[in-house]
């Protein structure tokens, strides 16, 4: 689904990341794991066209993707859900739905929402409320919904369990899991939680320092005592 090669991005004299090298695979959550600094924001930047980057190639779907620009992504089956929880605080939570349908080229239609709205179902109960209303863990998934009305089969999601109640933590993933078994959805999930993110992924690859360390099936990676100890903290 996505393959990169020699990948090298640069803040100015800082190299964020240097010849990384993976393929994330149809059908699957790869995690991107790591600590603080080692480029996952990064990578998930340079590869949706946010950052330009030094070096390398970026293919998705056997598409070289080169300089194609950010808002040109959703169109070839790319969603990014950046962290934060960026949503617009003063539109309601179906008017950032809607947004989310625009990069596809076409009109939002109302089973494009009927099916984010199953998927959580408190959006659906409170589609007229303002966004500032909402608590962390519902912004969260407002962000991934406005996603997933773009259609993509490649998803980007970065630190989705940020500052989020375990149980919350839970239900989103679960529901990532359900989605890449039911859509056949493809998901590049960076997470601080590696111990998390590794019981839901398929394969996992490590960062430090900008470099890949290790790059392996989830659950040879969570066996991996040493580099466990070593990068992801658990």
């Amino acid at each position: 689904m996505l393959t990169l090669h020699e990948l090298s991005t640069s803040y100015g004299p800082v190299k964020a990341l240097q010849q990384v090298s993976f393929t994330a695979r149809e059908g699957e959550i790869t995690a991107v794991l790591g600590a603080n600094g080692a480029g996952k924001t990064t990578l998930l930047r340079t590869v949706s066209g946010l950052q330009r980057a030094d070096s390398g190639t970026i293919e998705l779907e056997g598409r070289r993707l080169g300089k194609v620009a950010a808002d040109r992504m959703p169109g070839l089956g790319m969603a990014h859900v950046p962290e934060g929880r960026g949503v617009i605080t003063e539109l309601t939570i179906e008017e950032n739905l809607r947004l989310g349908g625009l990069g596809r080229g076409r009109r939002v239609q109302p089973a494009d929402l009927d099916r984010v709205y199953d998927l959580f179902a408190i959006l659906g109960d409170r589609r007229a409320a303002l966004a500032h209303t909402l608590s962390g863990g519902e912004r969260q998934m407002l962000v991934i919904g406005r996603a997933l009305m773009a259609g993509p089969r490649m998803l980007l999601l970065d630190e989705p369990s940020l500052g989020l109640a375990p149980r919350i933590v839970a239900q989103i993933f679960d529901l990532l899991r359900g989605l890449v078994q039911s859509d056949g959805l493809s998901v590049l999930l960076v997470e601080q939680n590696a111990r998390s993110a590794l019981s839901v992924a398929d394969h996992g690859v490590v960062l430090n320092l900008g470099r890949v360390v290790a790059d392996d099936d989830a659950a040879t990676l969570a066996a991996d005592d040493q580099l466990r100890h070593a990068y992801l903290g658990f």
